[in-house]
């Protein structure tokens, strides 16, 4: 009789266990809504329909390795904000691969020079 209740009390804190490193592991795994690595506060404008708002955005609410690229802002002299993005990559590196990639593309693909060398990374997770 006495094993019985045993079996009981070992089969409900075993289960209780089981619930509380499941659901541990689910918290642990997403990165959604994280911010990351921040390396430097991201020049943002306050248009919520900004390109650059819009990408840092997705950035932030994407549950993979994620990385956000942008170039620094000098008010004096540049006039404009390129920015890049990769979402839910398979590695931290290999996002900020990519963002970088994006950055520096829109950089070409306007020809623009910025007076600060160019992109970096801004955040990544």
């Amino acid at each position: 009789m006495e094993l019985r209740y045993i079996r009981k009390a070992f089969t409900s804190i075993l289960s209780a266990l089981l619930i509380f490193t499941a659901s541990g592991a689910a918290i642990a795994g997403s990165l959604a809504g994280s911010v990351g690595d921040k390396r430097f506060p991201p020049p943002l404008a306050m248009n919520p329909k900004d390109q650059c708002r819009i990408a840092y955005n997705a950035y932030v609410a994407a549950g993979g390795h994620s990385a956000y690229a942008t170039t620094f802002y000098t008010r004096v002299r540049d006039l404009y904000v390129v920015c890049g993005k990769a979402l839910n990559a398979p590695s931290q590196k290999a996002a900020e691969d990519v963002a970088m990639r994006n950055c520096q593309g829109g950089l070409k693909k306007w020809r623009l020079n910025t007076a600060s060398g160019g992109c970096a990374i801004a955040a990544s997770k």
